[in-house]
């Protein structure tokens, strides 16, 4: 079954009760897992760090990433609180760290045994290796990337997972962890990559969601589709084409202020992508070619038989005048057309009636 993520991310605007909220939301639209962002602003960025042209656009203020995301900080203590509410709720708590400070803290405070490795961070080798050396399995989201940067992450990733302490980290030591069948298992074992666009919104001519299958095929890895489209069509084609995880950014109001509302979902909408990707899930089904248990009652009456064309004597050849093919599909099948031709009848027939030969 797809996992779903409902990306929360820095829509509580810095709210605590907005955040509740948002895990209510994620909940009741039915979501597995409720996604926030854990950073320290003064660790993410530099104090001259500009705005992305969307965030400027869709927060309508033009000032510093820093101050930007300083509103947009929560408390570790609140963290606590947070995930204390999902366990109640039962939805698995997630979030992701931008900095190695918070990422110490997802681990060994509140215990996360999975974590999200973001686009922006892909190239990022320190954090990605303190990623992989917490052991905890990972999803990597791949924007911006190159195939070759994506193998270069995971060669990172393996080497954070097989090396010994001792062994110093360097490019060519990814690279063999990467090539080796200890790093290859650890990968297939821990790994989930997603195939992502880094816009808010993303474009429909820049989703080219057939990357997914060719990230899949290149590096034999689950894969998956963190989406940032407008409205839920691409994550429901994303799931119909074999993907394993769904993330996708949502809000309570897309009119509240702050950079990613535009770009998301609101709960009823959350709720309707998630039922919709559960009912293409159920019809995708186990790809075996036959009737379906629905079917079969329609077969009599979809399918035709072998039917007396006019009235058929005993004795009287069967012939191209007499035989015709008609519904219901109860009696003599119609392969059995040509066996027949020329062959006696053994009883009379009415016109129109069924044959049973």
């Amino acid at each position: 079954m797809t996992l779903i993520i409902a990306e929360a991310g820095v829509n509580h605007n810095g709210d605590e009760k907005l955040a509740f909220k948002l895990v209510d939301a994620a909940h009741d639209a039915g979501a597995d897992i409720v996604k926030f962002q854990t950073f320290k602003a003064s660790k993410l960025v530099t104090a001259s760090a500009k705005q992305a042209d969307y965030q400027i656009t869709n927060t309508q203020k033009e000032e510093s990433q820093l101050a930007m995301l300083s509103r947009l900080e929560l408390s570790y203590e609140f963290h606590l609180k947070l995930v204390e509410y999902c366990n109640k709720l039962g939805i698995e708590f997630l979030s992701t760290a931008f900095d190695s400070e918070s990422l110490k803290f997802l681990v060994n405070d509140l215990k996360l045994k999975k974590l999200k490795i973001p686009s922006g961070d892909l190239t990022n080798a320190p954090l990605v290796l303190e990623h992989a050396q917490t052991g905890c399995d990972l999803i990597v989201s791949t924007g911006m990337a190159t195939l070759a940067e994506i193998e270069m992450a995971l060669g990172v990733i393996a080497f954070g997972y097989v090396a010994n302490q001792t062994e110093k980290p360097s490019i060519e030591a990814f690279q063999s962890a990467y090539f080796s069948e200890q790093g290859q298992q650890a990968l297939k074992a821990k790994v989930t990559i997603l195939h992502c666009t880094t816009e808010y919104p993303a474009p429909m001519v820049d989703i080219n969601l057939k990357a997914m299958d060719t990230l899949a095929t290149a590096f034999n890895l689950p894969s998956g589709y963190s989406d940032h489209s407008k409205g839920i069509t691409i994550p429901i084609a994303a799931v119909a084409r074999g993907a394993c995880l769904i993330e996708k950014h949502f809000t309570l109001d897309k009119n509240m202020e702050g950079p990613d509302h535009k770009a998301s979902l609101e709960p009823n909408e959350l709720t309707s992508m998630i039922k919709a990707i559960r009912d293409v899930e159920l019809a995708l089904g186990d790809g075996v070619k036959g009737p379906r248990p629905s079917e079969i009652k329609n077969k009599a009456v979809a399918r035709k038989s072998l039917v007396a064309a006019k009235t058929i004597i005993a004795g009287e050849m069967y012939s191209v005048e007499n035989l015709t093919i008609k519904r219901p599909g109860n009696g003599s099948s119609p392969y059995l057309y040509w066996g027949l031709l020329g062959k006696k009848a053994l009883q009379d027939h009415k016109e129109g009636e069924v044959l049973f030969v």
